[in-house]
């Protein structure tokens, strides 16, 4: 008797291991088919940066590959999915369509329409979710409200997870990390036919492969998993995680945020790793560093339910006071800041990272987008849409929630940040390390100067002046957001 086909799509979750749906699919029948749906309705957004478009065309060659190696195939199509998965499910008479759920405004309404789409023609559909250790609903305040505030958030969310992985991955909702599966069935590929099927190999016309750190496919992602959390046998930098994390010049993050961007790792693979690697640790520090990282992927998390629960903040503040904040939206100062010609040397070598590599240190994140709300004046989505422009890892949620906090327009309960680029270039980069590696052309300068931004006009060589004072600029800020606070 011929086994019922299932047809999995893709999204956020390019790997074949520890995929939820996929092995929800796999251990219903051996005959699983893969779909990615290259959407023109994405890949023609101004916000759809060339080095996304790099991370998703090298990850979807990849993929593509390990399904022909599990017995099976990944199709890969141009178009409007709502349209296209119903004709490839009755091409192959499948009976059920799986996926694993999103958070965004714009993919929860496109799943909505394919699943209406499928169910009108008489097709079942499975949606479950992936991309988080904690679903969204799964917790909520005493009130039973979603969280605003990360603090309680975290807490809830450690107990969660430790309580899911103490049942471990037989029980439901256990967060051992799954299986690839394999020994799948091949469709026909007369079945195939009259659909516009496409190469994973995309134009993104980005530059910056080699210098970028974030590598794409799942191989790459479980191997700098594996480098981050037990390289040699005794881990180096997530044992050393705090401090090094902040420092921009050294090598002190996991750079796996692309990988769980698009899902060539999974959270439960990298929450893995972090156990594993508390068996390692032999101080409290090491133990807290482990821990800090732990937080980081609850972070993640808090964003995502954060836009799940209130989608809204995809378009505006979540501060309602902000939305009369008289921005001076200097256009010029604007550009200047997106291209690295601010005059500040550690805001222009973080913005030369991005522009050459598609990445920035997180720190530097931090730093820049102060510096355009806070010193320069300039609206938050101005930034945040400058980043998704541009960024390997851009995310709605987390670039959104970023610059949220980072504008003081957020979820943050502290009411007023304001970083002082000096002070922060001091702080963590003090010997000028990544100012110089991003700022060739300030090599000779004398550390303090290059750290200041007080860089005599002989010292410059046609380096930039400084575009704005942080002390006359934040007075100015402060009494601006007088103006709103109310």
């Amino acid at each position: 008797m011929t086994p019922s086909r299932w047809l999995f799509w893709h999204r956020r979750d390019l790997r074949l291991a520890d995929n939820r749906g996929l092995a929800a699919a796999a251990a219903a029948t051996p005959a699983v088919t893969g779909v990615f749906v290259l959407d023109p309705a994405i890949l023609s957004d101004p916000s759809m940066a060339p080095a996304r478009l790099w991370f998703l065309s090298e990850s979807l060659r990849e993929l593509q590959q390990a399904w022909q190696q599990a017995g099976s195939r990944l199709v890969i199509l141009n178009g409007d999915p709502a349209e296209l998965l119903p004709r490839l499910a009755a091409g192959l008479g499948a009976e059920v369509v799986a996926w694993n759920r999103d958070v965004e405004p714009f993919g929860r309404e496109r799943d909505r329409r394919v699943a209406r789409a499928l169910q009108a023609e008489g097709r079942k559909v499975l949606a479950d979710w992936d991309q988080l250790l904690v679903a969204p609903e799964a917790i909520k305040t005493g009130a039973g409200d979603p969280y605003r505030v990360y603090g309680p958030y975290w807490r809830s969310w450690r107990r969660w997870v430790e309580e899911a992985s103490a049942l471990g991955s037989a029980a439901s909702g256990g967060l051992d990390p799954l299986p690839a599966p394999s020994a799948l069935m091949d469709c026909d590929p007369a079945q195939l036919s009259g659909l516009p099927r496409v190469s994973p190999e995309l134009e993104h016309g980005f530059a910056g492969a080699d210098l970028c750190p974030c590598r794409p496919g799942e191989k790459a992602a479980q191997q700098q998993l594996q480098a981050f959390c037990d390289g040699d046998g005794r881990s180096i930098a997530l044992l050393g995680y705090e401090p090094g994390r902040n420092i921009p010049g050294e090598a002190g993050t996991s750079r796996l945020s692309a990988a769980l961007k698009f899902g060539t790792l999974s959270p439960r693979q990298a929450w893995a790793a972090a156990q594993q690697a508390r068996q390692l640790a032999r101080s409290e520090e090491e133990l807290h560093s482990i821990q800090v990282w732990e937080q980081e992927l609850a972070w993640r998390e808090f964003y995502q339910q954060a836009l799940f629960h209130f989608p809204e903040l995809a378009d505006g503040p979540y501060r309602p006071q902000w939305r009369a904040f008289p921005w001076d939206n200097d256009r010029g100062w604007f550009e200047a800041w997106r291209d690295g010609l601010t005059g500040m040397p550690i805001i222009d070598a973080a913005m030369r990272q991005l522009n050459e590599s598609g990445w920035m240190h997180n720190r530097c994140r931090m730093i820049v987008a102060s510096f355009l709300v806070k010193d320069l004046i300039c609206d938050w989505r101005w930034g945040e849409a400058a980043f998704m422009a541009r960024l390997v890892d851009g995310d709605l949620a987390a670039n959104n929630g970023g610059w949220q906090w980072s504008a003081s327009s957020g979820m943050d309960p502290k009411p007023l940040r304001i970083f002082n680029p000096a002070t922060q270039a001091s702080k963590f980069d003090p010997e000028g390390t990544y100012i110089r590696t991003w700022l060739p052309e300030l090599r000779h300068v004398a550390t303090r100067d290059l750290i200041s931004g007080e860089i005599a006009p002989l010292e410059r060589r046609g380096y930039t002046a400084p575009l704005v004072n942080h002390k006359i600029q934040q007075a100015r800020f402060k009494a601006l957001y007088a103006t709103i606070k109310g």
